[in-house]
């Protein structure tokens, strides 16, 4: 009979001899050379502030005890305690603003599923139900707009507002060479904080004090700010999948290649489009472009968010997948429905498309917080890529001032309409 002491003795042994292996296996990974010296070091700070210049990488944490904003610059971190925000909130504006918009997507569905049937089969009943869809259609689209109109104030008021007494010194005037990288956690993750604050011609917003962008993580943000390593693979790969059974068809694919056709021409631009589009062959095709276009329908799994991914032709290319490649990209556009949706229980983990893509390699994305309209969409692409291209080649050093830019544009366009242009996000330096 062994005696419990003894047990627990032999237990404690094993485990101490398990950490003194652990420390020789790391003391030596660290002596293979320099780049392996910090190896599982937690980061310094210095590693995780690149030449910010005049930027701001804003980390709002959000608890049931306090919620406050780091502010990480190159001058440092300061604190920014958020007194205006807490968790419960927070929590339950972004579950009543996801579920107004999953009402529109199925208000959305129903619409073009009775145009279908009243086109087939012409008559009174199917006409009918088809203006009974548009009403409802109208009706969530309302919803969504008068609420979110009220969500972005109130973000403004809770959040954005106050950081921006502390980046922009009082907030005024506007500062276009001020940029904001973002770093939502938990619920925050949903909503559209570079969109945040009072649309009405005030100037009280942050579309007309910074230039926003978003990042996953500082690390993430700091390997996305170091130049690209050799400039090799200077094309284009567009992905296009306009029909797709058991979706609605993306009339904008059409305009976007269009475009595409015009700007890269000859052997800048490789298509994959309909059945050529698979998920094998975009795989293949990724890690020989600089620059990608993704023009079909977005998929995500609010419950496992990894499963989320792009519909392509034989299946969804999810997130996961994505994130097994390491590309050597710059540029990746997802014109794609709920492309930077990410898990409801995973939130402040952002595992979304756009962040797959960014985390994979590509240095700068641009992708929607939930589906966008066919004409918008279209817009996005002229008023986005077209001014990053001179010659067939892509610099996307400015690109998240052109997503400001096109965001600001939309908004003249449709005021009253923030679900068209507050979804519109751009990811890296």
């Amino acid at each position: 009979m062994v005696e419990p002491h003894s047990a627990q003795r032999k237990v404690i042994d094993r485990r101490v001899a398990l950490a003194r292996e652990w420390d020789e296996l790391v003391g030596r990974a660290r002596s293979l050379g320099p780049e392996f010296a910090g190896l599982l070091d937690p980061p310094r700070l210095s590693d995780l502030t690149p030449d910010f210049g005049r930027g701001t990488a804003v980390l709002i944490n959000v608890t049931p005890d306090r919620c406050d904003a780091l502010l990480v610059s190159a001058g440092g971190v300061r604190s920014v305690p958020l007194r205006d925000l807490n968790l419960r909130e927070a929590a339950d504006r972004t579950t009543a603003h996801l579920a107004r918009l999953a009402r529109l997507e199925a208000a959305a569905a129903r619409m073009m599923h009775t145009a279908h049937w009243a086109r087939a089969r012409p008559a009174a009943t199917n006409f009918t139900a088809h203006h009974r869809a548009k009403t409802e259609l109208l009706q969530a689209q309302d919803d969504v707009d008068g609420h979110l109109s009220a969500d972005l104030v109130w973000l403004w008021d809770a959040v954005t507002g106050p950081v921006l007494e502390h980046v922009c010194s009082g907030g005024v005037p506007r500062r276009p060479d001020t940029q904001v990288w973002w770093c939502p956690t938990g619920p925050l993750s949903f909503l559209p904080l570079h969109a945040s604050g009072h649309h009405d011609g005030s100037g009280v917003s942050v579309l007309d004090r910074v230039t926003s962008s978003y990042t996953p993580t500082l690390r993430a943000l700091a390997r996305a700010a170091r130049p690209p390593r050799e400039e090799r693979h200077q094309r284009m790969l567009a992905v296009i999948v306009e029909d797709l059974a058991g979706q609605p068809p993306l009339p904008q694919a059409e305009a976007e290649l269009a475009l595409l056709r015009e700007l890269f021409a000859g052997d800048l631009l490789t298509v994959l489009d309909g059945r050529a589009a698979t998920r094998a062959a975009v795989l293949d095709a990724l890690p020989h472009h600089r620059w990608v276009h993704f023009s079909c329908h977005g998929r995500q799994n609010l419950s496992t968010p990894s499963r989320g991914g792009l519909l392509l032709a034989d299946g969804p290319l999810t997130v996961t997948e994505l994130g097994r490649g390491r590309f050597d990209g710059e540029f990746a556009f997802l014109s794609a429905c709920m492309t930077a949706t990410g898990g409801v229980h995973l939130s402040e983990e952002v595992v979304t498309l756009g962040a797959g893509l960014h985390y994979a390699g590509f240095r700068h994305v641009l992708a929607t917080l939930w589906s966008i309209d066919a004409d918008v969409a279209a817009a996005l692409a002229h008023k986005i890529i077209k001014p990053l291209v001179t010659d067939g080649r892509l610099d996307p050093t400015g690109s998240a001032a052109v997503v400001n830019d096109a965001v600001r544009s939309l908004r003249t366009d449709f005021p009253t309409r923030p679900s068209r242009w507050a979804p519109i996000i751009h990811t890296g330096p």
